[in-house]
């Protein structure tokens, strides 16, 4: 049986969840084994946890654009296997801050393979009409596998320890590669570009936009993703209570939440203009950021609901400006335009992380509520730089009838 239409959009959103298991393994585990164990500080715990983002970014401008010559399809598949590796080496080789670091990085390399030839694989394979809602449920089911690796990983670690989290969620990129094999080949529109010729994107000027819009995003993104459990963990240590809302809970729930707040940013973008919801997104998100920032001295309910506007707001651009950067591709760099979108989102992603850390022990570390304060202002300066990107890379006669 070979897999087409509806069924191919839900078997990949299926093994992208399976591809997603391993996402946030380290973030997950990270407060209350790996920091402990190897004696971390913020900034050597942000680095870790970028490592998988940062080899994303470095693998990612060639695999991505090798779907421009080969089907995306088999550069799929071979991500997908390096994924599942990578992560079950980590549960079963990783000894310090180093290794860990390494081996990481290789996971985000295979990642590199399988999330944006994963989203080429499918619109391959989609008539135009289909596109830019497939293309919202494919990004907006990234929120719920990272929501299932949370809970994964966490209750994992719990019950048999930190490296067997590791090694069971590296079983979840198989699932992809039972759909690759069920897929039908596709062959791309030829290009004779170089390899890493990415200077037709860079002149898509309304295609750079979003590009560098989901920069913005994934840098505050991964801010709080990264952190969140650590952030949760300092609001119920300082409570002193015992919660049916601890970090398991609170990051599982952050990250359901963004599924649908995908999908209806996306349908707001359909229906009052993709800039102008993009805008007064990110605007209403950076507000949420300093509120909650302002807010971690108040008691744990006040901040649990700022939290869950939060992860309403910190997603709700996602699918928006991914499918608006599909949708501004010309078609025989299609490939290279996704390259360069996710190289850049993920490198600040990477960014993200690791620069929270930093900011984190500026302020004097996890257990700090300066810290935290300074960090959300961070991610709110972040998103800020979105509309901007926007506004400024939009097609020039658009911007000055805004003007």
């Amino acid at each position: 049986m070979r897999l087409t239409g509806r069924f191919l959009v839900v078997a990949m959103c299926i093994g992208q969840l399976g591809n997603l298991l391993p996402h946030v393994a380290v973030p997950a585990v990270m407060p209350q084994n790996l920091i402990p164990l190897w004696n971390l500080s913020g900034a050597q715990a942000g680095m870790m946890a970028s490592a998988f983002a940062f080899g994303y970014m470095f693998a990612a401008p060639v695999l991505s654009r090798l779907t421009d010559r080969f089907d995306a399809r088999n550069i799929l598949l071979i991500g997908s296997v390096v994924l599942a590796l990578a992560t079950i080496a980590f549960g079963l080789l990783a000894h310090n801050l180093w290794t860990a670091t390494g081996i990481w990085g290789l996971a985000g390399a295979g990642f590199a393979g399988a999330y944006m030839p994963g989203l080429k694989a499918l619109t391959d394979r989609l008539s135009p009409g289909e596109a830019s809602r497939s293309i919202t449920l494919y990004t907006s089911s990234f929120s719920f596998g990272v929501g299932l690796s949370f809970l994964v990983c966490q209750v994992v670690a719990d019950q048999f320890g930190w490296r067997w989290a590791f090694v069971a969620s590296g079983l979840g990129p198989f699932v992809m590669v039972a759909v690759c094999l069920a897929m039908p080949g596709a062959r791309p529109v030829a290009t004779q570009r170089n390899l890493l010729d990415f200077r037709p994107v860079i002149r898509n000027r309304p295609a750079m936009g979003y590009i560098l819009g989901y920069g913005a995003h994934c840098f505050e993104l991964y801010g709080i993703r990264t952190w969140l459990v650590a952030f949760w963990t300092f609001v119920t240590e300082r409570a002193g209570t015992v919660s049916l809302f601890g970090p398991i809970v609170v990051s599982v729930v952050f990250s359901l939440l963004a599924m649908p707040a995908s999908i209806l940013g996306n349908e707001a973008a359909l229906r009052f203009g993709r800039h102008r919801a993009l805008t007064r997104l990110m605007i209403a998100s950076a507000a949420v950021a300093v509120a909650i920032g302002l807010s971690v001295w108040a008691p744990a309910a006040i901040l649990l609901t700022l939290l869950l506007f939060y992860a309403l707001l910190v997603p709700a651009d996602s699918g928006a400006l991914t499918s608006g950067m599909a949708m501004s591709a010309d078609v025989p760099h299609k490939g290279a335009t996704m390259g360069l979108h996710t190289t850049i989102g993920f490198g600040l992603s990477a960014l993200g992380s690791w620069s929270s850390g930093i900011v984190l022990d500026l302020g004097g570390g996890p257990s700090h509520a300066w810290a935290w304060l300074m960090m959300f202002l961070l991610l709110a300066g972040s998103i800020l730089l979105g509309p901007l990107a926007l506004w400024w890379l939009r097609d020039p006669q658009d911007r000055n009838a805004q003007m």
